[in-house]
């Protein structure tokens, strides 16, 4: 079932933005979370189906060592989030890959553990990528503790006080994950495996609840401690800065390919999102109660943008241009809407593509979404993808069928000229050491001859180069047959046909290509906030920040 039929509504695609506008780098890279976000779905979900939650096992020491059970009961299952927390040494703290101890770490399992179950995991689970689970566990993940803050809230806490507001502002979370690692990976259960669990079946929602819940044992193992240190004096956190707080992550160059490895999901999540804002373009007038609620969300995009912090250059100039932005729009929308003006919403976002930069462009989107919950949630129905059926090639299709698509969906590759050096620069290989994704200098360094097929651009150029040179009537089965190496990219130009969004329209081997445009895209569909990078391959964020906890859905459900 596709996503029109789920969610019919015709008349949007005519507000639609075509894939040459949304698939470019530099947009992508300024996406903001939506409420379509995959952790959004999650609490929707959660709420709506009246899930409860508790935590079953708590044998954590004075020291703050031990082993925790998180429990999430749906309507049909049950998931367990199994945590370990660590006594880590200072000089063993990274967030790098190659990292080999953690402050805690965890897993998701399918139903409530036995005792046994325990002990397996806790032989298993603080190794990692050393250890081994089972496909009774779905997510493998761990986290590191964000030294200075965590240390001052639990000595805060202890002494009976509540932590300084500004500190938690700055940072914004007490641990941050270094990897939430799912779908398979280690002996975890596959994807498929649960892909037709109606709790589980849009995308990476193992992996939100598992971070969600990790959440919940972070301020849980804070005010443990406090509450060890402190006896009868300590306290718990204040309920308003506890919502405050999220879950960190810190990722690197190994998520920015995933977008360009999966184009028929990818299309899928920018077609939901596109006709979502398409939806809100469409409509006729603006009601009360959304025009309210669009200014409630505009408030608070103001009041996150100056609390958003970045060191890093790039970063720093898009902040100043969103928080312009954002007042920018501020001051537009004061008297609006006019009640003689048709089509409000559409007018407003118009107006937002001639005043504002990308950066607030791509935040206006959000907020448009934000207050139309009904207008637009089921569209998260729609962000799952099928990428097996997609997979097989149409053989019977000509060559100048295939070579006339490739003008058409591949124009912006094919004007690039790869024999300019800054235009084929980088290459894309995977490491020996952690098998992640890397990015190389072609000029620089070696191992360009272990290039992994990333450089769309180049390869539909190299394609439709290959095609000029048969007859046009050949069937394409006789052409790959000839030229195998071809498959891949013909595979891809076949699917673009039937999914517009499924190419991210840049060189990706360019000079100039940012990684981490690819990575915040990504990060904004999980929902990510705080996009803080620390290089153009390396980055922080924040997960949940603002957000209820699993606790406040079950209060009776926690000691």
């Amino acid at each position: 079932m596709d996503c029109a039929s789920l969610n019919p509504m015709p008349e949007a695609a005519a507000f639609r933005r075509p894939p040459s506008q949304v698939m470019r780098l530099a947009r992508m890279g300024s996406a903001h979370p939506t409420r379509l976000s995959f952790l959004r779905n999650l609490l929707r979900r959660v709420r709506r189906d009246g899930w409860t939650f508790d935590r079953p096992v708590w044998e954590i020491d004075e020291t703050g060592v031990g082993r925790a059970v998180y429990r999430a009961a749906g309507p049909d299952r049950t998931y367990s989030l199994v945590a370990f927390a660590h006594d880590l040494p200072d000089e063993m703290r990274s967030d790098r890959v190659i990292a080999t101890a953690w402050d805690a770490t965890f897993t998701l399992f399918d139903g409530d553990p036995t005792a046994a179950d325990l002990d397996r995991l806790q032989a298993n689970v603080p190794l990692q990528e050393a250890g081994r689970v089972s496909p009774r566990e779905l997510s493998l993940s761990r986290a590191n503790r964000s030294v200075r803050l965590f240390a001052h809230v639990i000595d805060r806490l202890a002494q009976g006080r509540q932590p300084d507001p500004a500190e938690v502002d700055a940072v914004g979370y007490l641990m941050r994950t270094t990897a939430v690692y799912g779908s398979g990976k280690f002996g975890a259960a596959d994807r498929a495996d649960i892909a037709e669990r109606p709790e589980l079946s849009a995308p990476f929602q193992a992996e939100m609840l598992s971070v969600w819940l990790t959440r919940q044992f972070t301020v849980d193992i804070a005010e443990h401690l406090a509450a060890t240190r402190g006896g009868a004096t300590a306290v718990r956190l204040d309920p308003a800065i506890r919502q405050g707080l999220g879950v960190g992550n810190s990722t690197g160059l190994g998520m920015a390919p995933f977008l360009v490895r999966h184009p028929v999901l990818l299309n899928n999540w920018m077609m939901a999102r596109e006709e979502a804002l398409a939806r809100v373009r469409a409509q006729q007038a603006a009601e009360p109660d959304a025009v309210a609620g669009f200014r409630t969300a505009l408030v608070e995009a103001r009041e996150n943008a100056a609390l958003w912090q970045s060191t890093y250059p790039i970063q720093i100039a898009k902040l100043d241009a969103l928080r312009r932005d954002l007042s920018r729009l501020a001051e537009h929308v004061a008297d609006w809407p006019a009640p003689e003006l048709g089509h409000p919403w559409d007018a407003l976002w118009r107006w937002g593509e001639a005043a504002l930069s990308l950066e607030g462009q791509e935040a206006l989107l959000a907020l448009l979404l934000e207050p139309h919950g009904a207008l637009v949630d089921g569209l998260a129905d729609c962000m799952t993808a099928d990428e097996e059926t997609a997979f097989r090639l149409d053989g019977a299709m000509s060559v100048g069928t295939l070579s006339a698509s490739l003008a058409i969906h591949y124009d912006w590759a094919l004007a690039t000229d790869f024999d300019r050096p800054e235009n084929a620069a980088r290459f894309w290989y995977v490491s020996e050491e952690k098998l992640e994704p890397r990015l190389g200098n072609r000029f620089e360094e070696e191992g360009a001859a272990l290039e992994q097929p990333l450089c769309i651009a180049r390869l539909a150029r190299d394609l439709h180069a290959a095609l000029a040179e048969w007859p046009e009537e050949t069937p394409l089965a006789a052409f790959l047959l000839a030229h195998p190496e071809h498959r891949f990219m013909a595979r891809r130009a076949q699917i673009v046909r039937r999914h517009p969004y499924a190419e991210v329209q840049d060189n990706l081997i360019a000079e100039t290509m940012l990684p981490i445009d690819l990575m915040r895209c990504k990060l904004a569909f999980f929902g990510a906030s705080r996009f803080d990078p620390r290089s153009d391959k390396w980055v922080r964020i924040s997960l949940f920040q603002g957000l209820p906890y699993p606790s406040d859905m079950t209060p009776g459900g926690w000691t």
